[in-house]
C-alpha cells in the first residue's frame, strides 16, 4: 500500500472526478434510506460533508420526520481532549464555521450518539475505515461508552483490498456505498 497520505490526496481527487457523482450519490441516499429502516436508534451522530463526501443530511432529515424522538447531531470538535461532541442538528438550525472551515450546529444541544455514520476516504477489508488522519474519530469511538454501532459511507472506488489496521483504527459495523450495504458484522443491525 502506497502512504497513508498520499493516498488520501489520491482518493480525494478521485472522489471530486467521480464519473456521475450525482447519480451515486442518489443511489446512496436510497441504500441508507433503506438501511435505517430496521435500526433501532433514537439518536444519530453524522457529519457536514466536504470535499466530495456524500451527503448523509437529507436520509436522515427523512428518518427524523417518523418519530419525534430521534435526533442528528453533527460533531463539534472539543479541542482540550481532541475527540468530537454531537449537537443536535435539524434543517435550518443556527450554524457557525469551526476552526477548519467546517459549519458546526450553534448553541445546540449536545448527545451521545447511539450509531455514528463516518464519511470514508476509502475502506478496506472487514470494517477497516480510512479516514482524513486526524484520529478524532477513533479517539471518540473508543472513549464514548456505550460504544455506539458504526457505519461508514462512502463510494465504491474507495475500495482497498490492500489496506491493513494501523493501531488507532477502529473497525466498523457496517459499510455502506451506492452498490449497497458492502460489509456488515454480524449483530449489527
Amino acid at each position: 500500500m502506497p502512504d497513508r497520505a498520499i493516498l488520501r490526496q489520491k482518493l480525494i481527487r478521485e472522489r471530486l472526478d467521480l464519473p456521475q457523482r450525482l447519480e451515486r450519490a442518489e443511489q446512496l441516499q436510497s441504500v441508507l434510506r433503506v438501511w435505517l429502516l430496521r435500526r433501532q436508534e433514537d439518536t444519530i451522530g453524522a457529519y457536514w460533508p466536504i470535499k466530495g463526501e456524500f451527503d448523509p443530511l437529507p436520509a436522515l432529515y427523512r428518518w427524523s420526520e417518523a418519530n419525534p424522538r430521534r435526533r442528528i447531531g453533527l460533531p463539534v470538535v472539543d479541542k482540550a481532549q481532541g475527540m468530537l461532541r454531537f449537537h443536535v442538528w435539524y434543517p435550518g438550525c443556527p450554524m457557525e464555521e469551526d476552526a477548519t472551515g467546517i459549519p458546526k450546529p450553534k448553541d445546540t444541544e449536545q448527545f451521545q450518539p447511539q450509531l455514528l455514520l463516518l464519511p470514508c476516504l476509502g475502506y478496506g477489508p472487514e470494517g477497516l475505515r480510512l479516514g482524513y488522519g486526524g484520529g478524532f474519530m477513533g479517539r471518540t469511538i473508543a472513549a464514548l461508552q456505550p460504544r455506539p454501532a458504526t457505519a461508514g459511507l462512502g463510494f465504491a472506488h474507495g475500495f482497498l483490498p490492500l489496506l491493513r489496521p494501523d493501531a488507532a483504527d477502529v473497525a466498523l459495523d457496517a459499510m455502506l456505498t451506492e452498490e449497497g450495504v458492502v460489509w456488515e458484522a454480524m449483530g449489527a443491525g
